[in-house]
């Protein structure tokens, strides 16, 4: 091969110590050593390719030769004048193949000093779209876009399949003092794995690490990140999004179908196609059919255990690979929309699992987490805690959110184990956690975080709700700031367990826990509020909903049909993990499908048909919704008769008018002639009845109406004497 160009200046050849730093993998400014390098003497190219046979310098517009790099002191070292200044390619010479491409070491500054800024600032709030693997074209070429943060580090490298996973091959350029290290490597395309080689303070090179703002991601138990394409969402859902805000404020019916995407129900085994294609052709119908108005999706984001259902992620910006890829949740979500579905989606900034490729230590520093155990350690999980006092962190999970929000039109976030951020002290001893700047237990930066992330996705997405799972009683958590937390509705745990304590029990003894189904009104008001039964009640020996039930068989569906009568009736926003709704006898396994073969049997048909039938109740009825945050729209007529273990209230509308009377019996005992006092005259219809025999029961009632008689009860100038099937909630409606 012929010389081009002038002689190579002995002086400007790389010297050994660098040239030995590349080759090992650790030298940390590559972009001061490697690609065009001007001087007095005009320009030379520096490659480091190990493998390569030769390599020569194209002119990129019309691919004649401008130079030939020669060897250098290294194996994989190569360099040489060029004869002039073009935009060049290389051509490099493999065993196997020759190579033309663009050097990675000839583009310029990537990410502008405004994306910095805002990254350390923690307000860029489009972060996946600067971070991470973006496909650009940048100088007329096309090829992928890295950039991650990693201040700690001495030096960082990208690795892939493009470069055979070579860690000496693509160094990276730090922005300093940003701590970002970028590169660009040309021709590499959506599809391509990859991840990080970092070199931590000392010379430590720590294990391959996953990309914390990555997309998309490999299957586990692969471990890489995916390059993903760009997201060119087709929406269809104009009309949902722009009446999504009526339907999910505190007014609306909102009855939620909590759901594992893995084992609602399994597709055939033949087939290839993403699991959330099938979920939107066979879950949302089915959604739809049993009068549900939204869909929770247990977490989605990428998570390395299936065993952890999604509640220890670590690719908070990355669909879960095992459901499909990003557009096909895209799909999902659209289509639930076109559907009158919302979608909600459990998300997890509480904690972090500590898998050797993920966040934990990820430059050799405690970048995500904090460095004392005490407060960056939860020993319930065994997982690390994230450092939210740390802007950059703050601002790493606010973009998670909004990306799920703004990208994939989600609905609404309910946070997970918001109790665990709220409290330094929680789950710990005494001598294991450190306090605040004043002494107290409370975590004042993870409050900070939690009002922060609630304004800005007010701000930003109108009409999204935001749920709070936390079970403390934490004041304001559904309060706007600065004395609350900003959450627009917050998971009612206290009026679950009670009322789960006492279903559990047998008749006989109901009478001694009269309080525990009374008690939640005390404080029913005092938040916007969902009553949920979900997932976590029906695992790990809790049983299922029906196995919890006591009595005989008969007994035991009559009280799980009595129970969510109760439920659908008492003020606040209603959530059912799937299986629930079939009366499901296993508990709930992440591995199974749900059983449907049981609707075969006519008492769980009755169970469905049942949750079926309330969900209409709730939408069309609408003194059963309007007023779930408002005392003023429920009032105790029967509260304190523990001999007989009945239950009575009104629910009442804004306009008073249609007052609907709930009444309970949780025994097996019918009563008949039973006294309710009521506000006003005329035909009272009855519109539900647990006990019907479309649901399975012995189908005692009231004949279909009860007409008010001028007497005198429970404060009311009229009553009714009813008939109260045994272990139901039956509910009336005033015709006055």
């Amino acid at each position: 091969m012929n010389d081009l160009g002038p002689s190579m200046d002995p002086a400007r050849r790389l010297d050994r110590r660098a040239a030995e730093a590349l080759a090992a993998g650790i030298h940390g400014r590559p972009f001061e050593v490697l690609g065009p390098q001007d001087g007095p003497t005009g320009r030379i190219v520096r490659a480091f390719l190990p493998g390569a046979r030769s390599v020569e310098v194209l002119r990129r517009t019309d691919r004649q030769a401008i130079g030939t790099l020669r060897a250098g002191i290294v194996d994989g070292l190569f360099e040489g004048p060029t004869a002039d200044a073009s935009p060049y390619l290389l051509r490099i010479e493999w065993p196997d193949a020759v190579q033309e491409t663009e050097d990675p070491y000839a583009f310029g500054l990537l990410l502008g000093d405004l994306d910095l800024h805002l990254f350390n600032e923690g307000r860029h709030f489009h972060l996946a779209d600067a971070l991470g693997a973006n496909v650009a074209t940048i100088d007329g070429v096309t090829g992928v876009r890295f950039a991650v943060w990693a201040p700690g580090a001495e030096r960082v490298a990208v690795i892939g399949d493009f470069n055979s996973w070579d860690r000496t091959r693509h160094g990276m350029r730090l922005r300093y003092p940003a701590g970002v290290w970028e590169i660009f490597v040309p021709r590499v395309m959506a599809g391509a794995p990859y991840k990080f080689d970092i070199v931590g303070a000392g010379g430590l090179r720590l294990p391959d690490k996953a990309d914390p703002m990555a997309q998309q991601a490999e299957p586990a138990p692969a471990t890489a990140s995916i390059v993903a394409s760009p997201f060119e969402g087709r929406w269809t859902d104009q009309e949902w999004m722009a009446t999504r805000a009526g339907r999910q404020s505190a007014q609306a019916p909102i009855s939620i179908y909590e759901v594992h995407a893995g084992s609602w129900m399994h597709q055939a085994s033949h087939t290839e196609r993403p699991l959330w294609d099938f979920l939107a052709e066979r879950l949302v119908p089915y959604v739809v059919d049993m009068g549900f108005t939204h869909i929770e999706l247990l977490p989605i984001t990428e998570h390395p255990f299936g065993g952890s259902w999604g509640y220890q992620p670590l690719g908070l910006f990355a669909p879960a690979a095992r459901y499909g890829p990003p557009d096909s949740f895209a799909r999902f979500v659209d289509a639930a929309h076109r559907a009158g579905i919302g979608v909600l989606v459990d998300w997890v900034p509480a904690h972090f699992p500590t898998d050797s490729y993920g966040l934990a230590r990820f430059d050799g520093t405690a970048l995500y987490e904090h460095l004392d155990p005490r407060e960056g350690f939860h020993r319930d999980w065994n997982t690390y805690i994230y450092n939210f006092g740390r802007r950059e962190v703050q601002g790493f999970l606010i973009a998670s959110a909004l990306h799920w929000l703004e990208r994939f039109h989600v609905d609404g976030l309910r946070v997970d184990a918001v109790a665990s951020m709220l409290y330094r002290d929680y789950s710990r001893p005494a001598d294991d956690w450190i306090p605040n700047v004043y002494g107290g237990r409370e975590n004042l930066e993870a409050i900070g975080f939690l009002r922060h992330l609630n304004a800005v996705v007010a701000e930003r997405c109108p009409g999204v709700i935001m749920v709070a799972e936390e079970s403390t009683a934490w004041p304001g958590v559904t309060s706007a700031p600065p004395g609350g937390l900003g959450f627009n509705f917050k998971w009612n745990m206290g009026w679950m367990h009670d009322t789960l304590e006492y279903i559990e029990r047998e008749p006989v003894h109901r009478a001694f826990h009269h309080h525990e189904l009374t008690f939640g009104l005390l404080y029913a008001f005092s938040e916007r509020f969902v009553l949920p039964i979900s997932h976590d009640e029906v695992v790990h020996g809790k049983r299922s909903l029906v196995a919890k039930m006591p009595g005989d068989r008969w007994q035991r569906f009559a009280n799980l049909r009595a129970y969510l009568g109760f439920m659908w009736a008492h003020p606040g926003k209603k959530l059912l993990f799937m299986g629930c709704e079939i009366a499901q006898e296993r508990e709930w396994n992440h591995d199974a499908s749900l059983d449907w073969h049981l609707l075969d049997d006519m008492a769980h048909a009755g169970v469905q048909r049942l949750v079926h039938d309330l969900n209409g109740l709730y939408v069309n009825e609408i003194a059963l919704h309007e007023r779930d945050a408002d005392p003023a729209g429920f009032a105790w007529l029967v509260g304190d008769d523990h001999a007989n273990s009945v239950f009575a209230f009104l629910r009442s509308s804004s306009s008073g008018k249609a007052p609907v009377l709930v009444v309970c019996n949780m025994t097996p005992l019918p009563r008949h002639g039973y006294r309710i006092g009521v506000p006003c005259t005329g035909r009272w219809r009855e519109i539900a009845n647990t006990d019907s025999r479309f649901y399975g029961g012995s189908d005692l009632g009231n004949d279909g109406v009860v007409h008010a008689i001028e007497q005198a009860s429970h404060g009311h100038p009229h009553s009714l004497q009813l008939t109260l099937p045994p272990l139901a909630t039956v509910m009336l409606r005033c015709e006055d």
